[in-house]
C-alpha cells in the first residue's frame, strides 16, 4: 500500500434513536370516604320503636290470655299508678296475701315511673282492701329509713288500713332501721331475724356550711332579708352569725319531731300488744319498761329488739308467711303483689332525656341525696 494512501472517511453514523422518557403516570386521588347518611340514626330508632312495640304487643297479648284463664289483673285509679295482680307463690288457695315491699330510702320524690314510694303503697293498701280475698298485708321492709313526711305518710296509711279488719305483718330484712322502723311500729306484728338491724330511733337534720371555703377565695355573701331568721341555716353564715336562739330553735323542731317518733313507737307497740291474741303458738312483744333509754339513735339488731319489745318474733319470710296465717285466721292463701304495669309511654320518656346535668360517680352504694334542712329518720349505719 503506497505511504500516501489515505482511506475513504467513514459515513457518519446514525445518530441513536430518542429516549422515549414517558411523564409519571398520575395517581388519582382516593375519593373521600362518604359521610354516614343522616337517615342513620333514625332507623336505628325506628327498629328501637319496632322493637318495643312488638313487646308491648306481647304483654298486651299475655294480659288478655291471664284474663281469660281467669285472673284478675287490677289496674289503679286512672289519676295514680297502673298497677297489676302477680302471684309470687301459688298455693292454689281462694285467699290471699299481699306482699308490698319498702325498700331503700323512703322519699316522696317522684321514681322514673312518675310516682313516689308514698304514692305506690298507698295504692297497693288500697287495692288489698278492696279485694275481699285478700286477708292480710306483709311489709317486707329492707330500708335505712328516710324523709320524716314520707315515713308518717306510709305509717299512717298503714293505721288506716287496718281499721279495715285486715292485719299487716311486717318480715324485716338486713335493715330496717329509723324510718324503716317507723313504717314498721303501726302493724299488727313485727317479725325481724336475729341478726337484722333495726332500732336507731331518731331525727337528724343535715347540711353544710362553707362560708370557710368562701373566704379563703375571696367571697363574700350579700343577703337581704325581710326578717332576722329569714337565712337560718344558710350554708353562708359564719359561726359568729349563728345566734343561740337560731340553734335553739332548730334543736325545738328536732326534738318534737323525735317526741312524735316515740310516740308512734309507744302506741304502736301498745296497741299490738292489746289486740293480738295471746295464744301458745306466740305472744306478741310488750315493750320493756325502760325502752325509751334506748331510743337514742343506737342501732340494735333483730335480737336485742325482741327484748325490748320492738319487735315479736324472730325469724324469716316464711315465719313472716305462717304468722299472716294465724293472724287472719286462714289455713293456706296465695302471696301476691302489685307491680306496676309495663308502659311504652315510660320508656320513650325515658329515652327522650337527653339533657346531662350531673356526673355520677359509682362508689358502689346508693348515697341518699339530702336535702339541706329536711328532717330524716335516717340511720348512720346507710353512710358506713
Amino acid at each position: 500500500m503506497p505511504p500516501d494512501f489515505n482511506p475513504p472517511p467513514l459515513p457518519p453514523s446514525a445518530p441513536p434513536p430518542p429516549i422515549n422518557r414517558r411523564p409519571p403516570p398520575i395517581i388519582a386521588p382516593l375519593p373521600a370516604p362518604r359521610p354516614a347518611k343522616s337517615g342513620a340514626g333514625w332507623m336505628v330508632f325506628a327498629i328501637i320503636l319496632v322493637v318495643l312495640l312488638a313487646f308491648s304487643l306481647l304483654l298486651n297479648l299475655r294480659h288478655a290470655a291471664v284474663s281469660v284463664a281467669g285472673v284478675r289483673i287490677k289496674p289503679a285509679h286512672t289519676s295514680g299508678p297502673r298497677l297489676e295482680e302477680v302471684v309470687v307463690r301459688d298455693d292454689d288457695a281462694s285467699d290471699k296475701i299481699v306482699v308490698v315491699p319498702i325498700e331503700g330510702i323512703i322519699s316522696g320524690e317522684p321514681t322514673d315511673s312518675g310516682y313516689s314510694m308514698v304514692t305506690v303503697v298507698k295504692e297497693q293498701l288500697k287495692l288489698a282492701q278492696d279485694d275481699r280475698d285478700v286477708k292480710a298485708v306483709i311489709l317486707k321492709v329492707d330500708s335505712p329509713g328516710g324523709e320524716v313526711l314520707a315515713s308518717d305518710e306510709i305509717a299512717n296509711a298503714i293505721r288506716k288500713f287496718q281499721n279495715g279488719g285486715k292485719p299487716v305483718i311486717v318480715s324485716m330484712g338486713s335493715l330496717a332501721a329509723s324510718g324503716g322502723y317507723y313504717v314498721s311500729v303501726p302493724s299488727k306484728w313485727i317479725v325481724a331475724n336475729e341478726l337484722t338491724i333495726t332500732g336507731s330511733i331518731g331525727v337528724i337534720m343535715h347540711g353544710l356550711n362553707y362560708r370557710g371555703l368562701l373566704d379563703k377565695i375571696g367571697v363574700r355573701p350579700e343577703v337581704f332579708k325581710s326578717g332576722k331568721f329569714k337565712d337560718m341555716m344558710s350554708p353562708t353564715k359564719s359561726e359568729e352569725e349563728i345566734t343561740p336562739e337560731e340553734k335553739q330553735m332548730v334543736q325545738d323542731l328536732i326534738d318534737e319531731t323525735f317526741a312524735k317518733f316515740k310516740q308512734v313507737v309507744r302506741e304502736g307497740r301498745e296497741a299490738a300488744f292489746k289486740t293480738t291474741p295471746h295464744t301458745e303458738s306466740g305472744v306478741s312483744q310488750a315493750l320493756s319498761p325502760d325502752w325509751a333509754d334506748y331510743a337514742d339513735g343506737r342501732i340494735l339488731s333483730g335480737s336485742e329488739a325482741m327484748k325490748l319489745g320492738f319487735v315479736d318474733e324472730l325469724g324469716d319470710f316464711d315465719v313472716a308467711v305462717n304468722r299472716a296465717h294465724k293472724l287472719a285466721g286462714i289455713s293456706s292463701a296465695n302471696l301476691i303483689e302489685y307491680q306496676p304495669v309495663f308502659d311504652i309511654s315510660n320508656v320513650l320518656r325515658l329515652l327522650g332525656k337527653t339533657d346531662v346535668k350531673s356526673v355520677k360517680v359509682d362508689l358502689g352504694v346508693d348515697v341518699p341525696k339530702l336535702r339541706a334542712g329536711c328532717e330524716y329518720f335516717l340511720s348512720s349505719t346507710y353512710f358506713q
